[in-house]
């Protein structure tokens, strides 16, 4: 406006505009606008001989020139628009979260950077050279120049619609992933281009149609609060998943150990349904309402292309599934061999218990139908039971420690918990049920033996949540390409890290066995002579 006055009014009178005057009300509009108050500065001013409105023509913008001429300049108008105090927070929250915020308005520059400033979009002593551009800068850079600008911008003054749709297209073709605000009709280009398009709840409808997301209540807190509340979707999502891969490649492992090892049936038909569809069900279910990661705004944004199980998450699943079956087998192979109230039969007997009907010298003293007792089954089927009751907690978060994160964070799956241990009570103590189930109630020592043998499926997550935090995603936090070669320091702590981890659990399990080694020396030992390959494993199809 003031590049098109001819004349100022001062004290009513029309007086010519001088290059004095005309630097007097620029420098006032600065202190305006870069001031304490940061106003947004509107300059008015009349035509005193306007043309005839039927001769022009309003629809070629071109042509405004023409009719905005000899000018009087009658003053400046001010207007006080504060940012919301959130808005601070908030964008030092995106940058920790690894999101870059680009202001784009309409403002004047130095109102523009004096807001940016305020709301912490730029350091207070920092120098906004090559980091803020109006309109007409970008417009005179050449296309190199401007995709570079894109690249390091913080803010976007005196901008047209269609330079918004511009910038949007820079950025994704530097492969980043953008969201766009708007409320105008010529903001919905830009809208639609972006790949999250946000109009303001009090926007047009043009640019609510062009939107993926709407803001209801116009504030920029309430994005990094989706963005937030979006990452604990995805995470708990992979939790599901994770919970149950890891579980069901258990049952698989099972499986599998008893027909490679030739005992009898640790988990029936039934058994394995019940577990699937009710006790594994409610937790599950559960997991949906896990909190966010204390740290999940800490970290950077995934990639687009990235997969929902990583090479290093199938390992866990690997892992802990691998030790799920283990449990459940090794806890039905315990009551055969070891427990003081069983049969403690040998290793041998135990592999080739279906010839104990036609090999009476091997099985002296036996009483062949010990294979058929349900203990056993109730041994391996409340290990499977309260190792995939404490695999949920370990689910709660998929790298926080349950020190962290405890389970009380999940009032719902400590709730599911409950329910299924519940109901798994039900099985076993109601009689008509635990013949159903073929099933036996358990003594408080078999009680003490189940819980000896599930817990250690919470050390080894822990341990797996360990190497994760430091080795495999805070990794990727801390270096500037993720691609970076691992250093030989790193390789030192990961493997000090394994060889820890692995004496503890040796550990664990020496104390966990060591009672019984008397008894496992005897089973092992009481091989018959006359058969040489009495410690080999046999699979039923040997038979």
């Amino acid at each position: 406006v003031l590049n098109r006055c001819t004349h100022v009014r001062v004290n009513g009178q029309r007086i010519p505009l001088t290059q004095k005057i005309t630097q007097k009300i620029v420098d006032q509009c600065i202190q305006y606008g870069t001031g304490r108050d940061t106003l947004r500065c509107l300059a008015l001013g009349t035509v005193d001989s306007p043309p005839d409105p039927r001769t022009m023509n309003l629809e070629d913008s071109s042509q405004f020139v023409l009719y905005e001429k000899d000018i009087t300049f009658v003053g400046v108008v001010g207007m006080l628009d504060p940012p919301r105090a959130e808005v601070i927070p908030s964008i030092k929250e995106c940058r920790m979260a690894g999101i870059r915020v680009i202001m784009i308005t309409g403002d004047n520059k130095d109102t523009a950077e004096a807001i940016g400033r305020r709301i912490g979009l730029f350091g207070e002593d920092e120098d906004s050279t090559g980091k803020a551009f109006t309109g007409r800068e970008f417009d005179d850079l050449p296309p190199e120049q401007q995709s570079d600008a894109c690249r390091r911008a913080k803010l976007f003054a005196r901008v047209e619609p269609a330079h918004k749709s511009k910038i949007v297209e820079f950025l994704q073709s530097h492969g980043e992933i953008t969201a766009m605000t708007g409320d105008g009709v010529n903001d919905a280009p830009a809208l639609k281009k972006s790949e999250i398009g946000i109009a303001m709840g009090s926007g047009t409808a043009v640019a609510k149609t062009a939107s993926e997301m709407v803001l209801a209540d116009d504030n920029f807190a309430t994005i990094v609060a989706a963005v937030e509340e979006g990452r604990a979707i995805y995470n708990n999502m992979k939790q599901f998943i994770r919970y149950l891969i890891s579980s069901n490649i258990g049952e698989v492992v099972s499986i599998f150990l008893v027909a490679a090892l030739g005992i009898p049936e640790a988990l029936i038909p039934v058994q394995l349904l019940w577990v699937n569809l009710v006790t594994d069900g409610l937790p599950a279910t559960a997991l949906g309402f896990n909190p966010p990661d204390l740290d999940i705004m800490d970290r950077p944004p995934r990639s687009a292309g990235e997969s929902l199980i990583s090479k290093w998450l199938f390992f866990r699943y690997m892992a802990v599934g691998s030790y799920v079956g283990l449990a459940t087998v090794g806890a039905a192979m315990w009551w055969f061999l070891l427990y003081e109230d069983g049969p403690q039969i040998s290793y041998y007997q135990l592999t080739h218990w279906m010839r104990c009907e036609i090999e009476p010298e091997n099985f002296a003293d036996l009483d062949c139908t010990v294979f058929e007792d349900t203990h056993p089954n109730a041994m391996a089927l409340s290990v499977l039971v309260t190792i995939e009751m404490f695999n949920a907690l370990n689910s709660l978060s998929e790298n926080q420690s349950l020190l962290v994160m405890p389970p009380w964070k999940n009032i719902w799956l400590m709730s599911s918990i409950a329910l299924s241990l519940s109901l798994h009570f039900v099985i076993l103590y109601v009689e008509i049920l635990a013949t159903i189930f073929q099933i036996t109630p358990l003594t408080l020592v078999e009680w003490f033996a189940v819980l000896k043998i599930s817990f250690p499926v919470i050390l080894l997550d822990e341990a797996l949540k360990f190497i994760a935090r430091n080795y495999i995603d805070g990794e990727i936090v801390c270096r500037t390409s993720i691609y970076e070669k691992p250093t030989k320091k790193r390789i030192s702590h990961i493997l000090f890290t394994i060889v820890m981890l692995t004496t503890l659990c040796v550990g664990y399990f020496y104390w966990l066995l060591k009672p019984y080694f008397p008894q496992l020396m005897h089973a092992i030992g009481k091989n018959p002579q006359s058969n040489p390959n009495s410690f080999h494993l046999h699979s039923r199809d040997d038979l």
